[in-house]
């Protein structure tokens, strides 16, 4: 599926880094038995997979807090008030509950409108993207003119249990360790933008129009990374990487041709490109796959880690804010999700 806009701007857009810097060779650390028992070599998390480490929230933090704090971010960058605002997405794999949205407390905590509506749009890594395809559906069609899209994601508390849970099961096999790897990338953050009709954009700098999005699923993926609440409380993921990132690829390379035909574009016309931040094999297989300039890529994941719907639309807001993006030029979002889905947004400063 493909959509094309005409009249949508990414007016603002602003991000929050958690203050807890927390290093590859902390979390070895606390598995340093396990490395032991399975000869391990420390070093081996940032050697795989590049990152460095990852950022956490101190003490414990609601996801509409982490949304709440990004949003005033985003509010203080634009001359947008509060009651411009005609519809706000919460769009982050963490939630406060199950109901009622976490869309409702970030509401509140921004003190809304009671004319601006809100819901939760949720899809894995993919839900700020997913988000800004409705949302710039719903401007394109002229039902509303601006939109605030939030996300905050607490990574801490599945890093935590993944790192009890590999401590306690003192059995587990190098194989089986496999399917908990990738929580160990796992990072927090939050990011927050308006999109609006472009006659709207009240902001001078660093406006960006949103092209286009192109679509593609493959929902035979579906079992290969799964997350839910276990029986306690704690957050809980397995993941098949290998798999995953395979199929991912595959997808996704499907997808970029796809965006090319739609956009009528040729590589060489993209200027930038920043991906969905899992960590420096699965960029360097992607771009050698779509034949991209690796020199083209901008990433936070050696810093970051992998922060879920927040990754890319955050490393986005980090481009950004170090004019790495230049009047003109043109940037693909390359996003991929569990699922699986990849959707991929053209976007021009202008």
């Amino acid at each position: 599926m493909n959509f094309t806009f005409s009249h949508v701007a990414i007016e603002s857009i602003a991000h929050v880094l958690p203050p807890v810097i927390l290093s590859s060779g902390d979390v070895e650390w606390q598995l340093s038995a396990l490395y032991e028992r399975l000869h391990l070599p420390f070093g081996r998390l940032e050697l795989m997979t590049g990152i460095r480490e990852r950022r956490a929230w101190p003490g414990e933090i609601l996801p509409s807090q982490a949304s709440t704090e990004a949003a005033e971010n985003v509010l203080k960058k634009t001359a947008f008030a509060k009651n411009d605002i005609d519809l706000l997405v919460h769009a982050s794999v963490c939630r406060d509950r199950l109901e009622p949205a976490t869309a409702a407390y970030v509401h509140r905590n921004l003190q809304l409108s009671a004319h601006t509506p809100f819901f939760d749009l949720s899809n894995a890594c993919l839900g700020f993207l997913n988000a800004m395809m409705a949302v710039a559906a719903m401007i394109e069609a002229g039902q509303i003119g601006s939109a605030l899209i939030v996300s905050g994601e607490n990574g801490k508390p599945l890093l935590d249990h993944t790192i009890a849970h590999l401590r306690q099961n003192t059995a587990l096999t190098r194989q089986e360790i496999k399917a908990y790897f990738a929580n160990l990338t796992i990072g927090s953050g939050a990011v927050a933008a308006i999109l609006c009709r472009d006659n709207l954009v009240k902001n001078s700098k660093n406006i960006l129009k949103l092209r286009a999005i192109s679509a593609l699923t493959d929902a035979s993926g579906c079992t290969l990374c799964q997350g839910d609440v276990t029986p306690d409380n704690a957050l809980a993921m397995r993941t098949d990487s290998e798999a995953l990132l395979h199929l991912g690829i595959r997808l996704a390379a499907d997808n970029w041709r796809q965006f090319l035909q739609y956009t009528r574009l040729q590589s060489a016309d993209i200027a930038h490109t920043i991906c969905h931040q899992v960590g420096q094999r699965h960029r360097a297989m992607l771009y050698q796959t779509l034949g991209l300039d690796l020199e083209k890529d901008f990433s936070t994941f050696p810093f970051l880690g992998n922060t879920g719907s927040v990754a890319l639309p955050l490393t986005l807001s980090v481009a950004l804010e170090k004019n790495i993006i230049a009047p003109n030029e043109k940037t693909a979002l390359l996003g991929i999700g569990s699922g699986i889905s990849s959707l991929m947004a053209l976007v021009e400063n202008f």
